[in-house]
């Protein structure tokens, strides 16, 4: 069985995971030119067409995406073999998509120690577009907000959260304090995405029928905390992102109710990374950074 070349097959996976030549080209460090070349080489040398074209564009054929994901996973093998027998330690290129809110409330705030204990590794850290999002094919790992499902992929629980009223301590004051949990609803509800969150908090404190529907809505727990930091409203918010600002004092914690969120963070990843060097260094350390938080 003749083995295609090395170069045409990550032009290839190049090719299938950015989805045009020059963005394969300009990874590559080759000439548009060249990428075409290699897929071309490739098509001959399997015996069956990678490409087809599409108004003026080309893109993967359904054969083609199956070979690429195969490809994929292949040239991942072959990475992490040399990296484990290369004998110089922890390295290379590694990518973890996170929550926006996560990342700069938590993960942010302590990265640099993860750099200091593996100087070798290039770390990108990238967000997705939903909290539960696994798709970006430049992460190596993902870590995720939501009920654990996400089939055909390793799951392994990070943490569990509960919600808790936040607010800053000038609203606080303006309101003139909470005395009982319906107080709440004086102020300016905000939601992350929907009311959810704010109707299960409700529910468990035995607020009767609370009017959840008002307040402010966004779309990044970023944006609800700056607002709730700025005395915009009361936040439904976790101690593990929170902590930073409870610990500062911008923001306080009127209630000691909380309500048990029924999605947790889990890190994800393809099977096929199992194992991977800088995979596993990066969970261990991010696993004890969470227990820290816990203490």
């Amino acid at each position: 069985m003749r083995i295609p070349s090395t170069q045409a097959l990550r032009a290839l996976d190049s090719f299938a995971r950015h989805g045009s030549v020059w963005r394969a080209a300009d990874e590559l460090h080759l000439t548009r030119s060249a990428v075409s070349h290699q897929l071309r080489l490739l098509e001959r040398d399997l015996g069956f067409d990678l490409l087809q074209r599409i108004g003026k564009g080309v893109a993967l054929t359904p054969r083609g995406q199956r070979y690429a994901a195969d490809v994929r996973k292949a040239l991942t093998v072959l990475g992490d073999a040399g990296a484990q027998n290369s004998g110089a330690g922890v390295g290379g290129s590694f990518g973890i998509s996170c929550p926006p809110g996560f990342a700069s409330m938590f993960l942010c705030t302590h990265i640099g120690e993860f750099q200091q204990m593996y100087p070798d590794v290039a770390l990108s850290v990238l967000t997705p577009r939903r909290l539960d999002d696994v798709s970006n094919p430049e992460a190596d790992a993902f870590i995720a907000f939501g009920v654990g499902n996400w089939p055909n992929r390793a799951v392994e629980l990070l943490c569990e959260v509960s919600f808790t009223p936040l607010c800053s301590p000038t609203l606080l004051n303006k309101i003139g304090g909470f005395s009982k949990p319906a107080d709440v609803l004086r102020a300016n509800l905000l939601h992350l995405s929907d009311t959810e969150d704010w109707a299960r908090w409700l529910a468990l404190s035995k607020v009767e029928n609370p009017d959840t529907e008002g307040g402010i809505f966004f779309s990044d727990m970023n944006l609800v905390f700056s607002a709730a930091i700025a005395g915009q409203g009361i936040a439904l918010g976790d101690e593990l992102t929170g902590r930073r600002a409870l610990s500062e004092g911008r923001l306080v914690k009127p209630f000691e109710a909380t309500v048990p969120s029924p999605r947790a963070y889990f890190l994800v990843f393809e099977h096929a990374k199992a194992g991977h060097p800088v995979l596993n260094a990066f969970s261990e350390w991010l696993r004890a950074k969470l227990s820290e938080s816990r203490l």
